[in-house]
């Protein structure tokens, strides 16, 4: 059983910054400064290829915690951001460059799927002896309200099996932007808490359908899906839900409605 390890500490404009780890899994943690006793914790994902702390990530955090007072982490997925990569990781990165270069549209969804499901398989415990490290500590401890923020791609292939094992987990967020197989849609059918879906309408590497199908999968009773214009890399998202988190993890010192 691991504990966090604080490593680094920083402040800006009201959120505190904390890189942590939890045994060889490097994450970071964002508070207000002025505390955030038992507000809700959200996990965010990253996108395939990146990392804990690219822009887009951390925009997002710091505005649930500045707006909300919540709490967030994230935590770098095997093979990314701060971790080494094994000889699996360096295999599936060079045959996916080859077939996108190549244009092999199957080959990609191959390798896709395949090196997806791999890091899943090794992601979730991680995030879920990260979760249990996280509420050890006096300031979450095990009343926060969990909510997962998702993100396109990884954060999503990496999200749902997520959601699906961990009944702590009470509301979600996913993005379109990941290759759909069975596998995630098996998954997908074991969630019943509140989905929020966000799908990218002119994603070049995922067919549209499969990502409906993905969401007519979610055996949530609340489930709202919003797509927007946009590639796979390229989008601006218009009309979302921006209080689906508050609503369903309650704000800060307050239960859920």
């Amino acid at each position: 059983m691991h504990s966090v390890r604080f490593t680094t500490e920083t402040s800006s404009n009201g959120v505190l910054e904390r890189d942590f780890m939890v045994g060889e899994v490097p994450g970071v943690l964002w508070s207000p400064v002025s505390g955030s006793d038992h507000a809700p914790l959200v996990l965010m994902g990253h996108g395939g290829g990146l990392h804990k702390k690219t822009p887009a990530l951390m925009a997002r955090a710091h505005d649930i915690v500045t707006t909300h007072g919540f709490t967030v982490a994230a935590i770098d997925a095997p093979g990314h951001g701060d971790r080494p990569r094994t000889v699996e990781d360096e295999q599936a990165r060079a045959d996916l460059r080859q077939a996108m270069a190549a244009g092999e549209t199957e080959r990609v969804e191959s390798v896709s799927v395949r090196y997806g499901t791999s890091l899943a398989e090794r992601a979730v415990p991680e995030w879920q002896a990260t979760l249990d490290a996280l509420q050890r500590l006096p300031e979450i401890g095990t009343e926060a309200p969990i909510g997962y923020g998702g993100g396109i791609t990884l954060g999503t292939g990496i999200g749902i099996p997520l959601t699906a094992t961990e009944p702590r987990i009470t509301a979600a967020i996913f993005g379109g932007g990941f290759v759909v197989k069975e596998a995630l849609i098996e998954a997908a059918r074991r969630i019943t808490v509140p989905v929020q879906f966000l799908l990218p309408w002119d994603d070049e590497h995922v067919d549209r359908q499969s990502a409906l199908a993905l969401f007519d999968a979610f055996a949530s009773k609340e489930k709202t899906l919003h797509a927007n214009p946009g590639d796979h890399r390229t989008i601006r998202w218009f009309g979302l839900d921006n209080d689906f988190l508050v609503r369903h993890l309650g704000r800060t010192g307050t239960s859920p409605a």
